[in-house]
């Protein structure tokens, strides 16, 4: 992780990243020539990626390293929407129980503490050319709102178990972070909007994408694609896509539902 960060305030950026080559043009030969000449031109950003815009400033932060390579991000947990799992005093409080959400604990709410905040660091700009990588438990991304992603799995199992614990958003909190499992419903609900971005460095948008307005059918197993989006100024850029498929079970409070993100995550 780097220790020399540029701190930027998400709601003024309004510019696609900027990319630029660094190289040793030095032609003169030295004991170390052939190191240098192993080292491969590396892709810098000069600003954050236009998306960052799009998170929730009260809660989500957003840091450049100095270098322009890497992206630390954090948040608060703190999501901008309503659920059952805020306290009941608050103004975003919204009681579930007739739609039969039941949840996780009682005494478990956004807001009560337990390691709520998150956070990690990316690359500026995702390494598409390695292995793919299998998702696991807790974060795996921070959505727009300032909630954490989950992938399709509980702590005890398969999802099923814990679907009746689900808010509207397809989120829930016990003990630790609010997250959601499903679409978050107050952010993308089969458009084309930006849901946050994953640990891989790379972003994830609704069903639908922004470049043929309908949901799309080049899709690999990840859910992504190479295409323009609303914050790449006309340039292809690869990226996720909730995929759009639905998740049945009997025990969810509301239909439909499609699970967030399953993975692998193809930008490590």
């Amino acid at each position: 992780m780097k220790t020399n960060f540029k701190p930027l305030i998400l709601t003024a950026i309004t510019a696609f990243a900027v990319f630029a080559c660094t190289s040793n043009d030095d032609s003169s030969t030295s004991a170390d020539s052939n190191d240098t000449d192993e080292i491969a031109d590396e892709e810098v950003v000069t600003e954050l990626h236009a998306a960052y815009g799009a998170f929730n400033a009260d809660a989500v932060t957003a840091i450049l390293s100095d270098d322009g390579t890497e992206v630390y991000i954090e948040t608060t947990g703190f999501p901008d929407h309503t659920s059952i799992y805020w306290e009941e005093d608050n103004a975003l409080y919204l009681d579930e129980t007739s739609a039969g959400v039941v949840k996780t604990t009682q005494n478990t709410y956004i807001g009560g503490g337990q390691g709520e905040a998150a956070s990690f660091t990316v690359d500026a700009i995702p390494n598409l050319t390695g292995s793919t990588v299998s998702t696991q438990l807790n974060t795996i991304g921070i959505a727009v709102s300032g909630a954490s992603i989950f992938n399709d799995q509980e702590g005890a199992g398969d999802l099923d178990d814990a679907a009746g614990s689900l808010d509207w958003a397809g989120g829930h909190k016990g003990p630790g972070v609010y997250h959601y499992h499903l679409e978050p419903t107050p952010i993308s609900s089969d458009d084309d909007s930006l849901v946050g971005i994953l640990l891989d460095g790379v972003f994830i948008y609704g069903r639908q994408c922004n470049s043929t307005g309908t949901n799309p059918t080049d899709l690999d197993a990840s859910g992504g694609h190479t295409s323009t989006t609303q914050y790449t100024a006309g340039e292809e850029e690869y990226h996720y896509h909730i995929i759009n498929e639905v998740y049945t079970t009997g025990n969810y409070a509301y239909t439909p539902a499609y699970v967030l993100f399953a993975g692998p995550f193809q930008g490590y």
